[in-house]
């Protein structure tokens, strides 16, 4: 089968850096609103037969970059494509992926079912929120990780004496795996949620006086856990404090708290389209994900193993 990638208004210069690292353009489709503000999408080239692959984070705008790609693969569906892979470098909604309290949504499974109602036949995806979400899906997921970028990264800044600190306990897996791969040492803030979007941190596990400080998270949202945990670490006596995240979601007074923070460095990937938000905040470094999602779209076309690309 031939293969083609398209996408909605979310990442555009994600995509076409996919697209160059596959050497083929962009798929070419119109996608506006009607006057109501209702999504609409026409793909202005055949796909009969051929191996689609969707690009779309759901990002702010969150309902309508999701709306546009579930449309967009009805679309596809309706013009009889052979297969439709919905690659979606930020996979939004996924903070629900349980009941925690009493009459709440799951809203990362209904994501997941409206993706496959749509018509997708796979997902690749990075970083989700929650591993177990790909349980939520009867088709096949692929879940990347942006681990290889950033870790080249923080090689390349020959930091000495690391140690690398997971902001809260649930994120105590993934700086372990950075602290092996760095031959670091390894810190957990405990932390205590006073409600959505609001963190405080009560104390740090871990000796960071006169380190260098990795802080690793999958997304850095309102940047409240990160600031917070920052501001602990810097009174533990730091010397130099790294925030690394996959998502740069950065929505409300992230910037102003990263700006006030006393953080050295804010690494993310461009999963999410910053729209200038580097601009307002010169401590943060974006680093491309592109030959990452790029190879994996080459590798599930021609019947390769994606999970060979982590090893």
């Amino acid at each position: 089968m031939e293969m083609k990638i398209f996408t909605g208004k979310s990442n555009l210069s994600l995509v076409k850096d996919i697209g160059d690292y596959l050497s083929i353009p962009v798929g070419r489709a119109t996608v506006s609103q009607f006057s109501d503000g209702e999504t609409q999408v026409r793909l202005d080239e055949n796909v009969r037969g051929m191996d689609i692959f969707v690009i779309q984070s759901t990002s702010d705008p969150a309902d309508r970059n999701l709306m546009e790609m579930l449309i967009m693969i009805d679309a596809l569906k309706r013009a009889s494509a052979g297969r439709i892979t919905a690659v979606i470098p930020y996979y939004g909604y996924a903070r629900q992926d349980r009941k925690d309290q009493p009459r709440v949504p799951i809203t990362a499974k209904l994501v997941s079912d409206l993706i496959t109602t749509a018509g997708a036949d796979r997902v690749l995806t990075m970083d989700l929120h929650a591993g177990q979400i790909q349980g939520f899906f009867n088709i096949p997921v692929d879940n990347l990780y942006g681990t290889p970028v950033l870790l080249d990264y923080f090689k390349t800044l020959g930091l000495k004496d690391v140690v690398v600190v997971s902001p809260d306990a649930g994120g105590v897996e993934r700086a372990r795996a950075y602290a092996k791969r760095l031959q670091a040492g390894l810190g957990i803030i405990d932390k205590r949620r006073e409600g959505p979007n609001r963190a405080t941190v009560m104390n740090l596990i871990g000796d960071v006086k006169g380190k260098e400080v990795l802080m690793v998270d999958d997304m850095i949202d309102t940047a409240g856990t990160i600031a917070e945990g920052a501001k602990a670490i810097f009174k533990a006596g730091a010397k130099i404090i790294i925030a690394g995240c996959t998502h740069g979601v950065l929505s409300g007074p992230a910037l102003k708290r990263l700006n006030e923070a006393p953080i050295d460095q804010v690494v993310v990937t461009n999963t999410i389209a910053l729209n200038g938000k580097n601009q307002e905040c010169a401590k943060i470094k974006v680093l491309s994900v592109a030959p990452i999602l790029g190879e994996a779209i080459k590798r599930i076309h021609s019947e390769e193993s994606v999970s060979s690309l982590f090893v």
